[in-house]
């Protein structure tokens, strides 16, 4: 079980480290063509957004990794829980159906590795 968890908490923190770094440095205009959303909110927000999703993708792994605070892993995994209800929310008042599940495989990843970090296989 701790080698699955370890490949979920490198997937989810290869695909949120990605669009963290995406979100916070390309041009709204950019970012507009590949994530419609992205209209609907402020640039700074948008920023915050990318940023937590960095955060949460180096949270993922480094404190596990490097047994440094390794709580932060399953809190990193929570926040990220918490990101993916806000986006699949959002999605579902653009009505857009596909992000919705992409956005709900990447909440249930991320509540597995919270509920294995907190629970039976916290490091």
């Amino acid at each position: 079980m701790n080698v699955t968890l370890w490949i979920v908490q490198g997937i989810l923190a290869a695909m949120f480290g990605m669009a963290g770094v995406m979100k916070s440095t390309q041009p709204r205009e950019k970012l507009v063509g590949s994530l419609p959303w992205v209209e609907d909110f402020s640039t700074p927000i948008v920023r915050l957004i990318g940023v937590v999703e960095f955060a949460a993708a180096l949270g993922l792994v480094l404190p596990a990794a490097t047994g440094i605070v390794p709580i932060l892993t399953p809190l990193a995994a929570s926040g990220l829980v918490v990101v993916m209800v806000g986006a699949i929310i959002t999605h579902v008042r653009r009505k857009e159906p596909q992000a919705i599940v992409f956005n709900a495989v990447l909440l249930v990843a991320a509540a597995f590795v919270a509920w294995g970090r907190f629970g039976p296989h916290s490091l």
